[in-house]
């Protein structure tokens, strides 16, 4: 799927069938599967369908996974997903995606060797505002933003997430499911609906960190549940 990825271009719909698939055949942490603007993923396909509304993602688990290595985390590649500078025309819809593992301290904060696990949304000098739904993080890993982070430095990220699940991803610094960068300069306008955050940790933001120094971000959070999750920070 990756080398398809690599050769898609805006306004490319791609509907993926049920199964595991991994960012690398190698050992390469460092790689991910990288959604160019525009692109519209599906996943949820047993393989006959002839029409969108015929996949079942809920029967037909279509799952990203970052276990590239042996069962261990530690070998795992660092961000499942990458995206960097796309439109909210960029869609993600469909997929359960897990055990991202970016856990490398030594790197600058918003490096995505140490942030988004799951994934990893760079708006960085521009801005990044994929648009995600019916997809499910779960067990990913990482210093900040254990499913997601959102780099705004010198942007902005505006994120539409709709109909998604969070389930027991982990922050050893802070966002155990999310860690929202805002932008300094630009605020962003986030917004998740119907979404379910559940036995998510982090030091500082259990399910959501949302960093602003200017105290302005936009985020909404609509018909949304939290259970369960644990900020440690005392």
């Amino acid at each position: 799927m990756k080398e398809i990825l690599s050769k898609s271009t805006f306004g490319t719909q791609i509907w993926v069938a049920e199964g595991i698939y991994l960012p690398t055949q190698n050992n390469d942490r460092t790689e991910s599967f990288v959604i160019p603007d525009g692109v519209q993923l599906f996943g949820g396909f047993e393989g006959h369908e002839t029409h969108l509304n015929q996949r079942k993602p809920t029967y037909h688990l279509t799952i990203l996974s970052g276990e590239i290595g042996s069962p261990i985390l530690e070998d795992n590649s660092c961000n499942v997903i990458r995206t960097q500078q796309v439109s909210s025309a960029t869609i993600v819809d469909g997929f359960h995606i897990s055990r991202g593992y970016a856990l490398e301290r030594k790197m600058p904060m918003g490096h995505p060797n140490r942030s988004g696990g799951g994934w990893y949304n760079d708006g960085s000098n521009g801005s990044s505002n994929p648009t995600i739904r019916n997809c499910f993080f779960s067990e990913n890993t990482a210093v900040d933003g254990g499913a997601i982070y959102n780099n705004s430095k010198n942007g902005r990220c505006d994120l539409n997430i709709s109909n998604c699940s969070f389930i027991q991803n982990i922050a050893y610094s802070d966002g155990g499911a999310i860690y929202y960068d805002c932008g300094i300069t630009k605020p962003g306008k986030s917004r998740f609906k119907n979404c379910f955050f559940s036995r998510n940790e982090g030091q500082n933001g259990a399910a959501i960190f949302n960093y602003n120094t200017k105290g302005n971000d936009g985020l909404t959070i609509e018909n949304s549940q939290f259970s369960q999750n644990e900020a440690l920070s005392r």
